[in-house]
């Protein structure tokens, strides 16, 4: 969008330039500059509404032009030239008026021509192998042709000539005639390349539906597809330009589009690079990404050089025109480089992982959550990020239930459709659907194969069955998990449960065995971390035989909330029935976190039998068992 804004400006400023040169070669004429500019625009809009073929065409006597005009300068300047006047001009001497920088923002226009090529790229029969190549040729020559000006003008002016004399190229050449006409067409073929090349940047950018506002400049008229919408609104920008009427106001302004432009470009390619994206194959064999990034670290050196002011406004804007992009989250053809790069990252972290040996203090929530269809679940999918708390992983798992080769296509429609559900709620999750004859061994193919590397899951979540004909499945789960060494976190949901995006109550943690205890306590502890639950107090309840030493057990306690470095208030109840004395002082509970232990086999079921006294306590309860790799004090 950028590189569009500055060639579109660009016209204005070849337009502006042109014009000087019609009232330089005719001082009587008697229009105004303005109208001048305003009439030759027309002209220019004129020409490349017809066509591009139109266009290009008269590009082709402009060019013959060009070098006889060039010739000119050539021989003129040749024989006038003085090694000593060229000895006398070899020192810079730069003014309050004019310094380095300033002068190369009025410069560097002349030269980002380069990526004309790229604007005519799909009126081109071989892009890939014309613009590189001509964008070389063009590169190479205006250099020679550039350094050669320069050189001439110094062996042939005084250094008053060349500051004051405004068309000093003509003085010095052999036909001053040719040198106005090369200067009257070289601003009208710049003026009609960037009228050309801007609105098929348009077009381009319109039809990838980034702004759906733009969508109409994307049409294309007649069979070559010219972008006529385009064009006009790139005529009426180029006009407020020559409005301005200053050559030195815009000329800056579009060195600072163009530079912003290019550094992107740069920078994009260096992405590539570094991310070793397996499509990013240019056919250019002269890239590397230390000439990518240079280019890119160059063009914002140079933005700040020249006016740092405007270098951040430039930035600014192009950072805000990104987010805008980035937010509306559109499907395009072109990939993101961005993605190439977090994989890039991904695969390193995770090949650092793998050489790196487990230890507790590394320990991180790798959930894998029961969610069947995570849409119909919406609080337990919930509950799994929340005790994630942006530290961890969560895998939001769907099993189907018959044979694979029948369930592909329904299971790809569940994975679709958890991958739209997972966006639409703006969860931290990755969805997984399986489909297998049995229920039990697609868990178990899930526990085995999910993930990768050190992100393989390390908790199993679930849901709460307190239905009796599902209690051999439900036990059988937990069983299956225990074997495979997973932490198991089973949530029940009260009917009239806590708001989990406004809770109110506390974070109740039974303190029922140590083991437990220590993956109930990291639990909470990340629960709270979430924004919404902040305000929600830590708190543990210790249920301890009526006879303890109910002052050494609070000590006990403290000491290892302070080993573990959480705060959080301690109540011990000394009690010969801890289930009612955890109701009793529970409230107000927002969840109570409560440690089990599963059998290693249970097929009647009565593991969930036995819990459902703990289950018929009021709020959320959430069940939590430690496979024993979390520690407290790591």
């Amino acid at each position: 969008m950028f590189y569009y804004i500055a060639q579109a400006v660009a016209v204005s400023m070849y337009v502006i330039g042109f014009t000087e040169a019609v009232f330089s070669a005719f001082p009587a004429l008697e229009l105004s500059f303005q109208m001048v500019a305003t009439l030759t625009n027309i002209l220019v809009f004129a020409c490349v509404y017809i066509g591009a073929g139109w266009t290009i065409k008269i590009q082709y006597v402009i060019l013959a032009v060009l070098m006889l005009s060039v010739g000119s300068f050539w021989v003129g300047g040749l024989m006038n030239a003085s090694m000593d006047t060229l000895s006398s001009n070899m020192e810079p001497q730069w003014t309050a008026e004019y310094g380095f920088f300033g002068v190369f923002a009025l410069f560097f226009p002349a030269v980002t021509g380069i990526m004309a090529g790229v604007n005519m790229s799909g009126d081109l029969r071989n892009p890939s192998r014309s613009i590189p190549k001509g964008t070389l040729m063009a590169i190479g020559l205006t250099a020679l042709i550039y350094a050669s000006f320069a050189v001439i003008l110094a062996a042939c002016n005084s250094r008053e000539a060349l500051l004051g004399h405004s068309f000093v190229v003509k003085d010095t050449a052999w036909s001053g005639l040719l040198i106005y006409a090369g200067v009257i067409c070289a601003t009208l073929s710049s003026a009609l390349g960037s009228m050309m090349g801007a609105p098929r940047i348009l077009q381009a950018f319109a039809r990838d539906n980034i702004f759906p506002w733009l969508k109409g400049f994307g049409r294309g008229s007649g069979v070559s597809d010219e972008p006529r919408r385009a064009i006009v609104i790139t005529f009426m920008i180029s006009q407020i330009g020559i409005m301005i009427g200053d050559l030195d106001t815009v000329a800056p302004i579009i060195t600072m589009f163009f530079l912003i432009t290019y550094g992107t470009i740069n920078l994009a390619c260096f992405d590539e690079m570094i991310s070793r994206n397996p499509s990013f194959r240019p056919t250019f064999r002269f890239n590397h990404w230390s000439l990518a990034l240079a280019g890119a670290l160059g063009c914002l050196a140079v933005m700040f050089l020249i006016n740092w002011v405007w270098a951040i406004a430039a930035i600014l804007l192009a950072g805000g025109t990104y987010a805008l992009i980035a937010r509306a989250e559109i499907i395009v053809q072109w990939g993101d480089v961005q993605s190439g790069l977090a994989f890039q990252r991904a695969r390193k972290a995770l090949l650092r992982l793998e050489q790196e040996s487990y230890h507790a203090k590394n320990w991180r929530p790798s959930t894998l959550a029961l969610s069947g269809g995570a849409w119909n679940r919406l609080n337990l999918v919930k509950y799994a990020c929340l005790l994630s708390a942006d530290r961890g992983t969560v895998s939001l798992a769907q099993i189907i239930i018959g044979n694979l080769d029948d369930r592909i296509a329904l299971q790809h429609e569940a994975e679709r459709q958890m991958r739209k559900f997972i966006s639409e709620e703006r969860l931290a999750a990755f969805p997984v659907v399986v489909a297998d004859e049995s229920f039990l061994q697609a868990l178990k193919a899930l526990l085995q194969c999910h993930g990768i590397g050190g992100l393989r899951p390390n908790i199993l979540l679930l849901g709460w069955s307190g239905d009796p004909s599902s209690s051999t499945v439900f036990t059988s789960i937990l069983s299956l998990a225990k074997r495979m060494n997973r932490s198991l976190i089973v949530i029940r949901r009260h009917k009239l449960g806590v708001d989990l995006d406004d809770p109110v109550g506390l974070i109740n943690i039974w303190w029922n065995d140590s083991k437990n205890a220590q993956l109930m306590l990291l639990m909470g502890f990340l629960l709270r971390e979430n924004r919404a639950w902040r305000g929600c107090p830590l708190r543990i309840l210790r249920t301890v035989p009526p006879l303890a030493d109910v002052d050494n057990v609070l000590k006990e306690m403290n000491k290892t909330l302070s080993s573990a470095r959480i705060f959080a208030d301690v109540v011990v109840l000394p009690t010969d029935d801890p289930l009612e004395a955890v109701r009793r002082a529970m409230q107000p509970s927002a969840v109570l976190f409560v440690g089990f232990e599963p059998g290693e086999t249970d097929p009647g079921g009565i593991l969930a039998a036995d819990l459902q006294d703990i289950m018929g306590l009021p709020g959320d309860v959430i069940l939590v068992y430690n496979a024993g790799d979390v520690s407290l004090t790591a």
